[in-house]
């Protein structure tokens, strides 16, 4: 009897002791969890205070860039001009500063982005120059966590043209071509705009810019926007606002890397700059409706940038000395071949262009017919210092109420000197 007490005692002291054993290892377990979850807890608040303690101007940046050009050389015709270009055309040429940009800009928060640029070089006319003006301010708010979805709002680039969009900092030629650059003067406008790309093509068009193929940016894959029409830094004049659509995706094929687009837009604009004895319409306001595509092969080492537009818009009328609805055309094509050497870079090119329309922001949308040969290169010493060297054939009609008869052909060699910062 003593004996099976004993058995009966040792195996209840057995259990009990193995119910010590699994409490004590469940404490344990739970006690080194309940730690390490407050460390992992302590560790993303302190990460989250740091985050949240870094002030916003210290998520601001500065960069920008200068150019300095010289049109004189070579000139044949003093009467050749192209105000929309570059107002130190014709006449009695000397030294010009034809941009001075100071950019500000920055993720001021994971889905927040802002971008300010003002111009201290803007030249209202060929007799007034070195004017500060707005010419970017802007910012982006990301829909989703990736920042793919976008929306911009404020003063910005209206995406119609892939020349359009390219900073002036990184495009070959010296001015942007007549037949897409008549859409809409300074690239700019006021409004919102919403845009798509996925984070890998955004990537991508960031290395464009940043690897010196002469990308134009990041305008998304896809783009849509509402704005007034008139363009960046006048008033609406009008109750109608511009809509505008973009569709455009690169291509990496084995080495090389295409992108085919297609963009169009449509709205009223309303003249600003109309002779006395012209006649208009009653509210001086007209159809502005255009559609275009590009195709950029991007210079790896040889590259092509093509666009063609077609259209409606206002027109000077000689024969009536009137301002009417006209179709408009043009287009141009540049090819160019880059070459790296001594950790320098030179990048020779030629661009033809060819346009028939009118140019809406100018006195009485004045009438053109354009057509011109550009023959250049492009010679990066370092990443601070551009210089570029082209020789420009050009033959231009255009046309208002005070010169119904203007034809101007002639030939120039320009110089431009930039200093990137």
């Amino acid at each position: 009897m003593l004996k099976q007490y004993e058995q009966v005692s040792f195996a209840f002291k057995l259990y009990l002791m193995k119910r010590i054993y699994t409490l004590s290892f469940v404490l344990t377990f739970s006690m080194l969890t309940s730690s390490l979850l407050t460390a992992q807890v302590a560790q993303d608040t302190s990460k989250k205070t740091t985050t949240s303690s870094k002030k916003w101007f210290e998520s601001i940046n500065i960069r920008g860039y200068a150019q300095v050009r010289y049109n004189g050389l070579l000139q044949t015709n003093e009467d050749l001009e192209c105000e929309q270009c570059d107002k130190s055309w014709g006449g009695e040429n000397g030294f010009f500063i034809r941009r001075m940009r100071i950019i500000f800009y920055g993720q001021l928060n994971p889905r927040v982005y802002f971008y300010v640029q003002p111009d201290f070089a803007s030249a209202p006319s060929s007799s007034t120059l070195h004017f500060a003006q707005l010419r970017d301010a802007y910012f982006d708010l990301g829909i989703d966590k990736d920042n793919e979805f976008r929306l911009r709002i404020g003063q910005s680039k209206v995406p119609y043209g892939f020349e359009n969009m390219q900073s002036s900092q990184n495009r070959l030629p010296l001015d942007r071509a007549d037949a897409m650059n008549s859409a809409v003067t300074n690239e700019r406008d006021l409004g919102v705009f919403f845009y798509w790309a996925p984070t890998k093509t955004r990537k991508l068009y960031s290395a464009l810019v940043n690897d010196g193929l002469k990308g134009s940016g990041d305008y998304g894959v896809f783009g849509l926007g509402v704005y007034n029409g008139q363009t960046a830094n006048k008033p609406e004049l009008n109750l109608n606002r511009h809509v505008v659509a973009r569709l455009s995706y690169p291509l990496e094929i084995k080495k090389q890397i295409i992108e085919p687009g297609i963009q169009a837009y449509k709205g009223q604009f309303t003249l600003s700059s109309v002779s006395s004895g012209v006649k208009t319409n009653l509210t001086k306001t007209y159809a502005d409706e255009r559609i275009g595509g590009t195709f950029v092969l991007y210079p790896k080492p040889f590259g092509i940038l093509a666009e063609y537009n077609v259209g409606n818009g206002p027109e000077f009328d000689k024969l009536a000395d009137s301002i009417t609805t006209q179709r408009l055309h043009g287009g141009f094509i540049t090819a160019s071949y880059k070459l790296d050497f001594k950790g320098q870079t030179l990048i020779p090119f030629v661009r033809y262009q060819k346009y028939d329309g009118g140019k809406k922001h100018e006195l009485d949308a004045r009438s053109y017919e354009v057509e011109e040969l550009e023959i250049g290169a492009e010679w990066q010493w370092n990443k601070n210092f551009e210089l570029v060297v082209m020789y420009t054939m050009s033959s231009r009609r255009f046309e208002d109420f005070a010169k119904q008869n203007n034809y101007q052909r002639g030939n120039l060699l320009r110089i431009q000197a930039q200093v990137n910062f």
